[in-house]
């Protein structure tokens, strides 16, 4: 594994089309898009599969640190506070620095993940159409009508907008003391790939396909990148048609792990209900986090960093998707 350089795969089309960019292993120990990747190159290598319009660049492995080391970072968290850097402190830095130019070459992107506990895959979408601070964005519809066409039956959006209220509650907590504490409490820690490629003009889903050893997962992210070409009309397969019985769901609080002690009430799932109420977990001084209201436990991850992301809570969305 090279850890000086970024290898990258490009197939351009002889007629015009879109610019896509998929990118497998952002975290190093989610390997099912760089698995999904590779059957892709295969496919393309020996021409069973053709670019005719437009290009696409594949990322097998965005952070090869992490993905030599077998796990989710090198230094730190490539997928927060993601940026060009002009004083790169760490690995993440400089991958940033060869990442960003490629996100804002193109116009759509593709981020193949997976996830440490159970469930079924779901893609992550971006904000409505606005003109806010935050996450001002404007192809919304092109964005909904991508992501029903990747598989997943769930939906999720307000990634950025809980993410930065986390902050703020973050600071309200305690002052920042040292460079990872500094940059979780950034209101850009948020922000990563698919974010990012929103503030260049282009439009991204994050696609989460399964747990990270589900055999499925890498299938999962083959058949995505299929029908991401054909919607696109880079390929002459048959379009997709927008799955139908999609369920979408709206991040509203994220929940920090605060001491080593913070335990759950059982091993979590992403997306297990929850009804108004129930207990979460117990604090190590033994106050109770409980269900604010009815709705969603997401993200769970039981061995969080103290001071960083514990989970986050879901409900359902009123949203309605452009097909």
């Amino acid at each position: 594994m090279n850890l000086t350089s970024l290898r990258t795969h490009a197939y351009h089309g002889l007629d015009t089309g879109p610019r896509l960019l998929v990118l497998g292993a952002v975290h190093g120990n989610e390997t099912c898009g760089t698995q999904g990747i590779a059957r892709i190159l295969g496919e393309l290598d020996r021409g069973e599969l053709r670019i005719l319009r437009g290009s696409v660049t594949f990322v097998p492995v965005t952070n090869p640190l992490a993905y030599l080391r077998g796990q989710r970072a090198g230094d730190r968290n490539l997928n927060r506070n993601l940026g060009p850097k002009s004083d790169p402190q760490d690995y993440e830095d400089r991958i940033a620095n060869a990442l960003c130019p490629l996100l804002a070459a193109h116009e759509v992107l593709l981020d193949l993940h997976s996830f440490h506990t159970g469930g079924e895959p779901f893609a992550m979408l971006g904000p409505e159409n606005n003109g806010g601070a935050l996450e001002p964005f404007a192809q919304a519809a092109a964005e909904e009508a991508m992501a029903l066409r990747l598989g997943a039956r769930r939906l999720v959006e307000g990634w950025l907008d809980t993410y930065a209220a986390g902050v703020r509650t973050r600071l309200a907590r305690t002052a920042p003391s040292e460079r990872a504490h500094l940059l979780s409490t950034d209101p850009d820690y948020g922000v990563g790939t698919t974010e990012y490629m929103r503030r260049m003009g282009g439009y991204a889903i994050t696609l989460e396909c399964g747990q990270h050893e589900d055999p499925i997962a890498p299938d999962f992210a083959w058949r995505a990148i299929r029908n991401t070409l054909a919607h696109l009309g880079l390929t002459d397969e048959p379009a997709p048609p927008a799955r139908p019985d999609v369920e979408l769901l709206k991040l509203t609080e994220v929940i920090d792990r605060l001491h080593a002690g913070d335990t759950f009430a059982r091993p979590w799932a992403s997306f297990d209900p929850v009804a108004a109420g129930d207990l979460i977990g117990t604090r190590e001084d033994g106050s109770e986090v409980r269900a604010p209201r009815d709705g969603f436990i997401v993200f769970p991850n039981p061995s969080a960093t103290p001071g960083n992301e514990w989970f986050y809570f879901a409900r359902r969305s009123e949203r309605t998707l452009h097909r």
